[in-house]
């Protein structure tokens, strides 16, 4: 059996496949670049498995990722060549949820901004950077998975703010242990938020999810944070919003393209803009949690078991 690892994974997760399986070729070994030859498995986190990669791989047999996005896999290839993949939901939660809450904060109270100024050396003139208090605020949460619910959970019992949820999917009497209202129609949300954090895959359905319209429903004194996926946010309509002060800030955790984003992109040219490279899960915690997660399911299905959590 044949075991590679596609990405640059935390040791916890490769020690422990490598105490089960003697061929585990790990990610920087040149022979991962000739994986589809003889794999039966292997972990990724960010690598992209197309149709193509899931046609040559006639040994493949699981794929297990690191995390739970997978707009970087092809999952109706992966069902037509019988070929599990499986993900680690739920255990970057928390790590995920507070940096939209501190990406909130950065945001709101200018943080970035006036470092920025003290390092240029740069006069500070406090009355043209005063920043808004989250007490009490609307926030729109879209996405109440396990990361938005426990954003929105943030979000309320620090600073006793008002949880609008919206999330088509979920049951009617979900975090019926939240405070919360709940949204049925966007066009309604937008207009009365204050702050918008995002927690949804990316679909057809949520591209560009905060749109040109989106954003000319919104205040100018509201606030967008994204810690979820790039594309979920129509850039372009972004930065001339923000640009043009018809909206105070974004924090972004996630671009369309590149993560992190090319230097040139025009969102990190406005100091209202606090920007991280898809650090979400960056924490030593998640790190260790999830590489281990995700060499265990590998193990437990290639033992003939049902995942742990299958989405293909």
């Amino acid at each position: 059996m044949k075991i590679y690892i596609l990405d640059d994974f935390e040791p916890t997760g490769v020690q422990f496949i490598q105490s089960k399986v003697q061929q585990v070729i790990p990610f920087g070994d040149p022979a991962t670049s000739q994986w589809h030859e003889d794999a039966e498995a292997v972990m990724i986190r960010g690598s992209r498995l197309t149709a193509d990669d899931f046609a040559k791989a006639k040994k493949l047999k699981v794929v297990s990722k690191q995390g739970v996005g997978v707009d970087n896999l092809d999952l109706e290839a992966a069902r037509r060549h019988g070929v599990v993949v499986c993900t680690t939901p739920g255990v970057n939660s928390d790590a995920v949820a507070e940096l939209a809450f501190g990406l909130a904060l950065s945001v709101s109270r200018r943080i970035q901004e006036m470092g920025q100024m003290i390092r240029a050396g740069e006069k500070i003139v406090r009355p043209q950077l005063l920043g808004y208090e989250l007490h009490q605020k609307t926030v729109g949460v879209i996405g109440m998975g396990n990361i938005g619910s426990r954003a929105a959970r943030y979000f309320h019992k620090a600073f006793d703010c008002q949880i609008l949820a919206y999330d088509p999917y979920a049951k009617p009497d979900a975090w019926a242990d939240l405070p919360h209202e709940r949204m049925s129609d966007l066009k309604q949300l937008w207009p009365v938020v204050d702050l918008v954090t995002l927690h949804v895959p990316l679909t057809e359905t949520t591209y560009h999810i905060v749109n040109r319209e989106a954003i000319a429903l919104m205040k100018p004194s509201a606030m967008v944070i994204n810690v979820s996926r790039g594309g979920l946010i129509d850039e372009v309509a972004l930065f001339e919003a923000l640009s043009q002060g018809r909206l105070f800030g974004a924090g972004l955790d996630a671009f369309e393209e590149g993560e992190p984003p090319s230097a040139n992109n025009p969102l990190l040219s406005l100091r209202n803009v606090v920007a991280t490279p898809h650090a979400g899960a960056g924490t030593v915690e998640t790190q260790i949690k999830s590489s281990l997660l995700t060499a265990q399911q590998l193990w437990h299905v290639l033992q003939g078991n049902e995942p742990f959590h299958r989405v293909a």
